[in-house]
């Protein structure tokens, strides 16, 4: 079968998504405010090196069971889902979209946007704490083959706006590797890309 991968933050909408979702609900929802300092620190700790980003991650959630959980994804993605840009879905080919975003907040917009298949980190659907690894960089590749059988499934095309955090995944490209940048497609050979990347350092 043949696949195309999308990154979802930036590069299908033009925003990340879990921190938007964040200031809407500290909008809509007040009384959240009251885990702002807990996730300040968090914040700090993981800038500083002393915490992973995982385990910042198992925090800046910690809201979640405060807000009424289907009304505030619907109301954040009725606002929202007309900024997705108009190309993704342009493929005949299979979609599968892989986030590092939660799967609370992502399930909604993948049946709107009609996705065939979405992996993104994993959330306690009662208390919004991250469940095994973060999906981001090279495991977003391990839970792609946790999905899917490698030998069954040949990837095209790659979209992501992250060069440095989505190697891993344009390196599995067959076809075209686009960087998104502002919304815009910016074809690349991945090769050339990386070895310029390397060279800069």
């Amino acid at each position: 079968m043949e696949i195309d991968i999308y990154d979802f933050d930036k590069t299908i909408v033009p925003f990340d998504s879990g921190s938007l979702f964040a200031v809407y609900c500290f909008i809509h929802y007040p009384w959240c405010i009251i885990c702002l300092p807990i996730i300040a620190v968090g914040m700090l700790l993981a800038l500083l090196h002393v915490i992973s980003f995982t385990q910042f991650k198992r925090v800046c959630f910690m809201f979640y069971p405060l807000i009424p959980k289907e009304k505030a994804v619907k109301g954040f993605w009725d606002r929202h889902e007309k900024e997705a840009h108009k190309w993704f879905g342009d493929s005949k080919r299979y979609s599968v979209v892989i986030s590092a975003s939660p799967d609370f907040l992502l399930d909604e917009i993948s049946r709107r946007l009609d996705f065939d298949k979405l992996i993104c980190t994993r959330h306690n659907p009662k208390t919004g704490a991250i469940i095994g690894e973060n999906c981001r960089g090279e495991e977003k590749v391990r839970r792609l083959f946790e999905e899917f059988d490698r030998d069954e499934i040949k990837v095209i095309d790659v979209y992501s706006d992250s060069i440095r955090h989505d190697k891993a995944i344009f390196s599995l490209a067959q076809g075209r590797c686009y960087h998104i940048v502002k919304g815009k497609k910016n074809e690349f050979v991945f090769s050339e890309k990386y070895q310029e990347q390397e060279q800069k350092k």
